[in-house]
């Protein structure tokens, strides 16, 4: 088979869940059965992979979405415990001290606090936790989902101190000879040294195309939940947003470029809330205090901005909770996860020998964990029960919140378990009687054939789609870092730069990736809307893939083309386009803001 029909058969499971889940608007649970059967039909008889490996690509999907659906569990237990022992209402005031201006809100939680989440634990827990306190905070549900999966980018590749990095890529490239041997020759020092270098060439690129991002999540607010329905509203805060930015990127950068993969995005992000916070007490770069900007009331709300998860005003029992009591749960979680991710502490490897391996299943060569009292899930549930305990919750109190949230989950649970078990049929689609390389292999090797030299800008939207499809960054720089560093080198260029691209695409793709939508989404009980958060994310993710190619394309061929190559042309017009797009509306006469509003 050729190559174009080949590329063109890979690419049906993706367009049966672009067609279904984003075009038609059908729910997770409806769409995903049928793109799984998609899969499984080309692996059967196009590929003509084994039965038996198809059945245990499907049971290690099915093992991968319990050990999410218990993360999702756990963060919706966290949710509720706040909100039934009346931590959520003290939050909910002390955000109002700080400010109580959702745009600002929204870059101090989503940005930042998620930025943390993701250095700490990465795997879908910044969602899991700042996307609850978003919605306990009085942000729509659908506003919460879609700001928690478009921040899903800049951080991402140093989550979980760097696994995308020391694991995805190391493990994409450490068996390559030709990799070994690039290395030596460019006079790394070992092994860990090239991966370094890497990570700091992604860092470059991320701090770059992240400086977008706080003012990207807050435009996209104002346009779809506020009153006006209006992008001018957020870009108004644009000296904040781009501040808040770069006082996360800048030392994220410097920490890459000095220290490593581990540790850019939680020193990054804990160095730019401390400056953020500080910086909107004393009111710098803030809004006027009578231009704060909030949701129309909740009884204007649209039916598909709400989940099932309903935040109740309930107070302490004993009376107003401090402010630190209530924030107790969530330190806990931060400490815990930092605690249990660091190499140098014990913690890891105590809970991670508890971890149930399940090796060659069926008898291949595909073999599955389950991360028990390692998972954020398992932590979730302990702070969970510490609070009850802090907090004096009663039974009858405590007892509802298990309820409820056992009830959100099993909703969830319909559409995880056909969207991994598709993943992994996808991914494992290898060694069939065909010889067809595997499905994610043969969309890329069809994508390179036809990119020739334009490659770097094809090589993050290759990033994104792997992780679009597998939900993991980490999954798809194991995938696709080989053949990227392969292509860098056919066409001639420093191949650590185009394996960079793909680090940074499959962080990128994170904001789009189906079950970490599904995932967000049942957090706040916002099931069957999956597609309306891909089509919310789809731009910011094109924006992003788009601007990262355009640098790596003008880094890579600058000697060959000169400073201004097509890479350089692409991103100077990214930049005006964003300036001018700032400075037209910053013109715009507040009076005039609701006749520009469109659905």
């Amino acid at each position: 088979m050729n190559v174009l029909a080949l590329t063109l058969l890979s690419l049906l499971p993706i367009l049966a869940v672009a067609i279904l889940l984003v075009g038609l608007k059908w729910p997770a649970s409806r769409a995903m059965p049928i793109c799984y059967v998609v899969a499984l039909i080309l692996a059967l008889f196009v590929w003509k992979v084994p039965g038996v490996q198809t059945a245990a690509a499907t049971l290690n999907g099915l093992i991968v979405t319990a050990t999410l659906l218990w993360i999702i569990f756990g963060a919706i237990l966290m949710l509720n415990t706040l909100q039934q022992s009346g931590a959520m209402r003290s939050i909910r005031n002390g955000f109002t001290t700080i400010t109580p201006d959702r745009r600002i809100q929204v870059i101090i939680i989503a940005w930042l606090f998620g930025a943390f989440m993701e250095g700490v634990a990465g795997f879908g827990t910044p969602a899991a936790v700042a996307v609850p306190l978003l919605v306990g905070l009085g942000f729509p549900a659908m506003a919460a989902v879609v700001a928690g999966m478009i921040i899903q980018s800049t951080p991402v590749s140093f989550g979980a101190a760097g696994t995308p990095i020391l694991v995805g890529v190391n493990t994409g490239l450490s068996t390559d000879e030709a990799a070994r041997a690039f290395a030596d020759q460019i006079g790394a020092a070992d092994w860990h040294a090239f991966l370094s270098l890497i990570g700091a060439k992604v860092a470059v690129i991320h701090a770059t195309c992240g400086t977008l991002v706080p003012l990207i999540v807050v435009a996209f607010t104002t346009r779809y939940y506020g009153k006006n329905r209006s992008f001018a509203e957020g870009l108004r805060i644009w000296r904040f947003a781009l501040f808040s930015a770069l006082s996360m990127t800048i030392p994220y950068l410097l920490v890459a470029r000095l220290f490593g993969p581990e540790f850019p995005t939680i020193i990054g992000s804990l160095t730019g809330l401390a400056i953020v916070v500080t910086a909107a007490r004393l009111g710098w770069f803030m809004p006027k205090a009578d231009a704060a900007w909030d949701f129309p009331p909740r009884e204007d709300w649209p039916d598909d901005w709400s989940g099932t998860i309903e935040i109740e005003d309930i107070g302490h029992r004993f009376g107003e909770m401090s402010l630190m009591r209530a924030w107790v749960p969530y330190i806990l979680v931060s400490l815990f996860l930092l605690a249990t991710r660091m190499k140098f502490l014990p913690f890891a490897a105590w809970l991670q020998a508890t971890t149930m391996k399940f090796e060659h299943l069926l008898g291949t060569a595909i073999s599955a964990n389950v991360p028990t009292l390692y998972s954020p899930g398992s932590i979730f549930v302990v702070v969970s029960l510490i609070t009850c305990l802090l907090h004096r919750m009663d039974r009858p109190s405590y007892a509802r919140a298990w309820r409820d949230s056992i009830r959100t989950t099993t909703r969830a649970s319909v559409a995880l378990i056909f969207t991994v078990p598709m993943v992994q049929v996808f991914i494992n689609s290898s060694d069939g009687l065909a010889g067809y390389p595997k499905m994610p292999i043969a969309l890329a090797d069809g994508v390179a054939a036809l990119a020739g030299s334009a490659w770097p800008f094809f090589a993050p939207f290759i990033g994104g789609l792997g992780a679009f499809v597998a939900g993991s960054n980490t999954v798809s720089n194991m995938m696709f870092s080989l053949f990227q560093f392969g292509v860098g080198q056919r066409i001639d260029v420093d191949p650590t730069w185009i394996v960079a691209l793909q680090a940074v695409g499959g962080a990128a793709g994170n904001m789009i990736c189906v079950h970490n939508v599904v995932a967000a989404s049942a957090v706040v009980g916002l099931i069957g809307r999956e597609g309306l958060v891909i089509r919310r994310t789809f731009l910011p993710f094109v924006y992003y893939a788009l601007t990262a190619g355009a640098l790596g394309y003008a880094i890579v061929w600058y000697r060959q083309a000169g400073l201004l190559n097509a890479g350089t042309i692409v991103a100077i017009a990214i930049a005006i386009t964003a300036v001018a797009v700032i400075i037209r509306y910053n013109r715009q006469p507040s009076e005039t803001i609701e006749t520009h509003a469109t659905d």
